[in-house]
């Protein structure tokens, strides 16, 4: 089973537009050396599909079709109280492990060295219509 498990950040004046990039050297370093770490023990685990970080929502845009087609761009979402920062596609045997692995991910290191805590949305990837539809 396939599960995508999406790291969210609040936003928010102190989020906006810099993030970890106000936090303390060190303390940037050693958040990125763990996500580091922890994708390439999935990797090593066969459990790794994909993963990647995502830019700052300032640089988002949503896009839809004009009439003739041609893109309509406008911001993201500016009402968002949330937005994505990076995900990683992993496969797995069940949900459960899945969970372990969000839960893994949410504990990366912040300011001090504190746990983060931050909530990881899991969801499974369907990799087809439901039964109902096909």
């Amino acid at each position: 089973m396939k599960f995508m498990l999406m790291m969210g950040m609040k936003a928010g004046a102190e989020s906006l537009p810099n993030g970890i990039m106000t936090w303390p050297r060190q303390d940037i370093q050693a958040h990125i050396q763990f996500m580091k770490n922890f994708t390439r023990s999935l990797k090593e685990g066969g459990e790794l599909v994909s993963a990647e970080g995502l830019s700052w929502p300032s640089e988002a845009k949503i896009v839809r079709a004009a009439a003739d087609g041609s893109p309509v761009t406008g911001t993201a979402f500016p009402e968002s109280k949330e937005f994505l920062i990076g995900y990683w596609v992993v496969e797995v045997e069940d949900a459960e492990r899945a969970y372990r692995i969000a839960a893994r991910a949410s504990a990366a290191p912040g300011p001090g060295g504190a746990p983060l805590n931050m909530p990881i949305e899991v969801r499974r990837i369907m990799s087809g219509p439901p039964e109902e539809f096909a």
